[in-house]
């Protein structure tokens, strides 16, 4: 049979239009499709105003990686963002993540010493109250933070916002949604740990067109409802959709949280002074506000400052079919359906299930280009 292309990549996200570049440099012929009407899948950019608003969620590259930050660099100029996220407790401001700073806006403390010692003592608390309780190890998340960061920090910053990201009370999470609380002795506000990190300059639809110069992309075209004709047009499929939805939810629906967000133009050059904030009393139903112009300082492609702001309230809700899938849920009832699933993808021999929603899990940027990386080596060999 004589195919058109050698590899139709369902999704033009970050993941698709990566395989999409390295394959094209393999020599390979490929056709990338979207059902959105434009590329870059949940970290697309829509210029508003002068400022690249992600769309989708603010999505901030970093990795420890040499190697990965080289190629986004080499695809798209990258600034020197650093984040920075602050934390509105009922109007009180705190700096995250945790480190000194924040340590010195709750105690009052200034040294590491003071620091260890208060986060020590309400561990030491926490215990004492799960063994009065007849309890050796952790209950629920609430439990697991307690003895790891203590009631304070867990009240003031975990707590509220934890509840109002997962739809349920922080009694009734797995406590393996918070393995560890990192801890910063060191006045640094800077969230990641990674080597590296920015965004690209001129968004992230920038570096998505730079991927895919060159390469056939379809976009409004939905692959399930017309995979018949779609399959018989490539050798191979790289398909990044949800992995249930491709047997059309056979064994049952995969869940995930899904985001709503509310967005606006401002009439003003500023409205809080930094990207994101997140805001950590259960009350206030936002999880956090973006002020996307932050991402990039303020100013416009020609380093001028930019009138307005514009903003986005986060809304984190139960997903439901037709809506958005944003993050899995990772418990033991989905890890277990998704486990048949991929038993069903192992047998669909000329398909590649790849990216978040084909292997339902959570990836950072960087994770997803390594995966990418790992499957070009497998694929063609190209990527040493």
């Amino acid at each position: 049979m004589n195919f058109h292309y050698d590899y139709l990549i369902v999704g033009a996200g970050l993941f698709g239009a990566t395989f999409a570049y390295y394959a094209r440099l393999a020599g390979k012929r490929c056709l990338v499709i979207d059902k959105r009407p434009h590329a870059g899948g949940n970290v697309y950019c829509e210029n508003l105003e002068g400022i690249n608003v992600h769309k989708y969620g603010a999505h901030i590259f970093h990795t420890s990686d040499k190697k990965v930050w080289d190629f986004v660099n080499s695809i798209v100029e990258f600034n020197r963002y650093t984040n920075s996220p602050i934390a509105n407790y009922k109007g009180k401001l705190y700096n995250l993540p945790f480190n000194m700073n924040t340590f010195y806006q709750i105690w009052g403390v200034t040294t590491p010493a003071e620091a260890i010692a208060k986060i020590e003592t309400q561990k030491a608390e926490a215990i004492a109250r799960m063994k009065a309780d007849g309890v050796n190890k952790p209950r629920n998340l609430e439990e697991q933070a307690l003895i790891l960061i203590g009631r304070d920090i867990y009240e003031i910053l975990i707590k509220g916002y934890t509840e109002k990201q997962w739809g349920r009370r922080c009694t009734d999470l797995p406590a393996f949604i918070i393995n560890r609380l990192p801890v910063r002795l060191v006045f640094d506000n800077n969230y990641f740990n990674a080597l590296y990190q920015g965004i690209p300059m001129g968004g992230y639809t920038k570096m998505v067109e730079n991927l895919l110069d060159g390469i056939e992309v379809r976009l409004n075209t939905d692959y399930l409802e017309n995979k018949k004709e779609l399959d018989a047009l490539a050798k191979k499929v790289v398909y990044t959709g949800p992995i249930d939805a491709y047997f059309d939810y056979e064994l049952g629906h995969l869940e995930y949280r899904s985001v709503r967000f509310e967005t606006e133009t401002l009439d003003k050059p500023n409205f809080q002074g930094n990207a994101a904030v997140n805001y950590t009393d259960k009350e206030t139903p936002w999880t956090r506000i973006i002020e996307h112009k932050w991402f990039e300082f303020g100013k416009d492609e020609n380093g001028e400052d930019l009138p307005k702001t514009i903003i986005s309230r986060e809304y984190s809700s139960e997903w439901k079919p037709g809506e958005e899938p944003y993050y899995p849920v990772n418990n033991a009832k989905n890890g277990a359906l998704y486990v048949r699933y991929k038993e069903m993808a192992e047998k669909e021999n000329k398909v590649i299930f790849g990216g978040r929603l084909g292997e339902y899990k959570y990836y950072d940027m960087d994770q997803v280009i390594l995966a990418v990386l790992d499957l070009c080596e497998k694929e063609f060999n190209q990527i040493k």
